[in-house]
């Protein structure tokens, strides 16, 4: 067990002992509160390694002295054999500080392979993550990357820790869009561009007719019509539409094999058509949705104050219905009621325990309505999964306003991945012009995707952020081409030995250097931060980690002699520190989709 989890262990039995009454309530109110009682790096190292602030709730919960709860609980506390006598800071800090040993014992556990500053989760959870979510017959643009890294980091920082994680790329391959396009596919296909780039040529077919319909009345019809038979299960809509989806997932394969990303699932909006109509009957039955104007919609039932409800809507100082419509005046369907299929789907299929929706902050709306909605229609099943809407941010230009093309066209994924590789490119033919071609070409792929991705992971995720190629690029400052140089720096110490990796490291030889300690107090706090991404499901927790790290090995590297050093001892302690700091990197850069290199 891990040195935080021993302190953390330990003080919720201190606790027990201390708040008798809290156990004596029920189990799971007992168990709410005590686990709770967690332990967190100190933020300011002269106070300690970590600290819990957690006495202080407790004792406003149970009525008591925090000062004096800390006091009694820090009495029946022992944690002796990690850490020094624990000090009771403020109105009741807990501050905890490592001892030597303790923090020799477990990097010689991580150098010997036994973990990686990290534990698997005592209890797993069922977990499904949406996202990414394109749309046939449309390119993959640049806002997918959003969408497309968050939920891949997230993805795999849950596998990592033991959870059980189902990936479903909800495509968008239904709606109206089809009718137009079926008619263009009909009417104006060219099967030579269709061949050379299929996607370009769907694109080129839904703006023409797009544009007819605005303008043309009878062609709007038309378009109608043709998708009114494809909801009738026309054989040749179907046919149509079923080559639209194969020729857009010809295109959805190439970017996420580029961008490593791999689903579980793609279970798009038509697979829940067949039980639209259900939902619909349903809602209607059980008084939740109501009919209007020709519409049928769930309104406010009212439990909500105004500001809070979504189903209300300001206007002239007056709150009136804004429904969540789960059936069109026309009689089809939407948004909504997919979305409502689909959770009720993927609890009778895989019983998550939490849903996650990485979707962009635009929809929070939707969202809001959507949850509340499934909680009226089935609360039962709704107090068993945790649902979340994951929002995300814009991205902007460095003009300030969405990021667009100089034509002021949408940018394609695709190209941005190719602009990013040569751009890489470039830079590390100017850095090592030594290097063969082909291996500048792979380091510039790595450089240059993974410049991509950590940019986009690196901001809050609910922020907007400015697009720079020259920030995501550079070697200095906190960039993915940063870290993977950390990373290649370290292994290049290794490739000057003649016994690389023939010997295990260990860390015997006490850790004297003020830099040397912090270095290795920092790769204690791997794990905690894992933990913190996918409790707060977010990726730039992670990045930011990763980053202190490359700082602190720095510094270390600076200030202490690796194969230099003053005795045999001590060479291998700091070797053990920089293995450990190398598989640190490696691990991290993974869980966020990013690729190293061994040379740059």
């Amino acid at each position: 067990m891990l040195p935080h989890k021993k302190i953390e262990s330990a003080l919720q039995t201190a606790v027990r002992a201390v708040l008798p009454d809290l156990s004596r309530q029920s189990e799971t109110m007992a168990d709410a509160d005590i686990s709770k009682v967690l332990v967190r790096p100190c933020p300011d190292p002269k106070f300690g390694d970590y600290q819990s602030n957690a006495l202080m709730a407790l004792a406003k919960t149970s009525k008591l002295n925090p000062r004096q709860l800390a006091t009694d609980v820090v009495a029946k506390l022992d944690v002796s054999a990690v850490c020094e006598k624990v000090e009771i800071a403020g109105a009741g800090f807990l501050n905890f500080r490592l001892k030597n040993s303790a923090l020799a014992q477990t990097l010689n556990s991580a150098a010997a392979g036994e973990h990686l500053f990290f534990d698997k989760a005592a209890q797993p959870k069922t977990v499904v993550i949406d996202f990414s979510s394109p749309n046939v017959a449309k390119p993959m643009h640049v806002g997918h990357i959003r969408s497309t890294g968050i939920g891949d980091a997230l993805q795999r920082t849950l596998r990592l820790l033991g959870h059980r994680v189902i990936s479903d790329n909800h495509i968008g391959d239904w709606g109206t869009q089809f009718g137009k396009l079926l008619l263009g596919w009909k009417q104006i296909l060219n099967r030579t561009d269709l061949e050379r780039d299929a996607i370009a040529e769907l694109e080129r077919l839904y703006k023409i007719i797009n544009a007819e319909c605005d303008a043309n009345s009878a062609r709007l019809a038309e378009a109608k019509s043709e998708l009114v038979k494809l909801q009738a299960g026309d054989a040749e809509n179907t046919a149509i539409w079923k080559e639209m989806i194969a020729l857009s997932q010809k295109q959805f394969d190439a970017i996420y094999g580029r961008l490593g990303v791999k689903f579980d699932f793609a279970l798009g909006e038509s697979f829940y058509n067949p039980w639209l109509g259900e939902v619909v009957t349903d809602l209607l039955t059980r008084g939740i949705a109501r009919e209007s104007e020709g519409a049928a919609g769930v309104f406010s039932d009212g439990s909500l104050p105004p500001k809070e409800d979504p189903f209300l809507v300001n206007r002239d100082g007056e709150w009136i219905p804004d429904p969540a419509l789960v059936r069109k005046s026309d009689g089809g369907f939407n948004y909504m009621t997919t979305d409502l299929a689909t959770i009720d789907y993927r609890l009778k299929t895989w019983a998550p325990d939490e849903i996650n929706y990485v979707v962009d902050d635009r929809q929070a709306g939707h969202f809001k309505k959507l949850f509340l909605t499934f909680a009226r229609w089935q609360p039962d099943a709704a107090k068993k999964v945790k649902l979340v809407h994951v929002g995300f941010g814009k991205i902007m230009g460095e003009d300030g306003k969405p990021f667009k093309t100089r034509s002021g066209d949408t940018v394609k994924l695709g190209d941005l991945l190719d602009e990013a590789e040569e751009r890489a490119y470039t830079i590390v033919s100017e850095k090592s012009p030594e290097l063969p071609e082909a291996q500048r070409r792979e380091i510039a792929r790595v450089i240059g995707l993974g410049a991509v991705k950590y940019a986009d992971l690196l901001p809050n995720r609910q922020s907007d952020y400015i697009f720079s190629w020259d920030k995501m690029l550079a070697l200095q400052g906190n960039t993915a081409p940063y870290l993977v140089y950390a990373y290649a720096r370290i292994k290049s110490i290794f490739r000057k030995l003649e016994t690389a990796n023939s010997e295990q490291r260990t860390s015997n030889s006490p850790l004297a250097a003020a830099e040397e300690l912090a270095l290795a107090k920092h790769l204690l706090n791997f794990g905690i931060t894992l933990e913190a991404v996918a409790e707060e499901l977010r990726p730039n927790y992670l990045c930011n980690y990763l980053f202190e790290l490359a700082g602190k090995f720095t510094s270390f590297y600076e200030n202490c002699p690796v194969l230099k050093a003053e005795d045999a001892a001590t060479k291998n302690s700091r070797l053990a520190l920089c293995d450990l700091t190398a598989r640190v990197l490696k691990q991290g850069l993974e869980t966020l989709g990013i690729e190293t290199v061994e040379q740059m």
